[in-house]
């Protein structure tokens, strides 16, 4: 399965876009995953990506839309977010210690921890694109447990 979404970047789209995501994978995944617990890891990594785009890549430029795929096979899903904005160096990046107490940086560090495979490419055809895979685990059949004491 591919869809994919043209929002505009404001933030008052998250939940439209939450929705269109997890809508979308309810629909093919059925009850083969674990909703509860997948949903609200996809649910952080797609509010991180989309509201870095609405924050950073596309600073007060609500007309510039974000454009979202989706490709699901089997049980492993691709997400692509693409944006209009200078993009960002990762050589730069330095990642968050509790020494430093620094207030940014720990976007990056989240998607890595939450997602499989993170990629993220810089001007392509005018665009930037980070790219999140991951592998949804298949909900295992609960096994019956007795549930009294034979006498």
């Amino acid at each position: 399965m591919r869809t994919e979404l043209h929002v505009p970047s404001d933030l008052k789209f998250l939940n439209i876009v939450e929705n269109w995501l997890l809508g979308s994978l309810e629909v093919e995944l059925g009850d083969h995953v674990d909703w509860p617990k997948q949903s609200n890891r996809l649910r952080l990594v797609l509010v991180e990506a989309y509201s870095n785009v609405v924050r950073h890549a596309h600073r007060d430029q609500p007309n510039l839309p974000v454009l979202i795929r989706l490709e699901l096979q089997e049980r492993d899903i691709a997400l692509e977010i693409w944006d209009h904005g200078q993009g960002y160096d990762l050589s730069t990046y330095l990642p968050p210690t509790p020494e430093a107490k620094q207030e940014n940086g720990y976007g990056w560090l989240i998607l890595n921890r939450l997602m499989d495979r993170v990629e993220y490419r810089l001007q392509v055809n005018g665009r930037n694109c980070l790219k999140l895979e991951a592998s949804l685990p298949e909900v295992k059949p609960q096994t019956p447990t007795l549930s009294g004491r034979e006498g």
